[in-house]
């Protein structure tokens, strides 16, 4: 099995920002975390980080017929990102949005999700346990 772990704009400074609400882990701490135990699984991951839009979409579409399923953070993009939206729509790649914070119990505009209807589950407040939580989920899936 094939996982693609997208994350949006920002996501390089998790450790640095707020580290109060998104951890102290980088996210190449946290991306080492989910390639072992994806390893432990006889499964792969290809992770992209970006901070612009287009190279989001593009990496979306360029994993049609080329991994199983997709775990992104979108960042701020969740909340009003139509492109990306209709990027995971169309490519009917079973996908899980995830956030390393509780976006339910934040700023009223980050509790709105552009994102979670075309995504199989959303996973949000668990920290980077989230990551490894939504590829347990698409590998459970991938077996049934």
């Amino acid at each position: 099995m094939k996982l693609l772990v997208i994350n949006g704009p920002n996501l390089n400074l998790t450790g640095i920002r707020k580290p109060e609400i998104y951890g102290t882990d980088t996210l190449d701490t946290i991306m080492s975390e989910l390639q072992a135990y994806l390893s432990s699984c006889n499964a792969e991951l290809y992770a992209f980080q970006s901070n612009h839009e287009g190279e989001l979409i593009d990496i979306i579409q360029s994993a049609i017929g080329e991994v199983d399923g997709i775990i992104i953070n979108p960042g701020a993009y969740t909340h009003y990102s139509f492109a990306i939206r209709d990027a995971i729509e169309a490519c009917a790649i079973p996908t899980v949005e995830v956030h390393l914070s509780d976006i339910n119990n934040r700023e009223e505009f980050r509790r709105i999700s552009v994102i979670k209807d075309v995504c199989i589950a959303q996973i949000s407040g668990m920290g980077k346990q989230g990551y490894i939580e939504a590829a347990k989920l698409l590998l459970s899936r991938a077996m049934n």
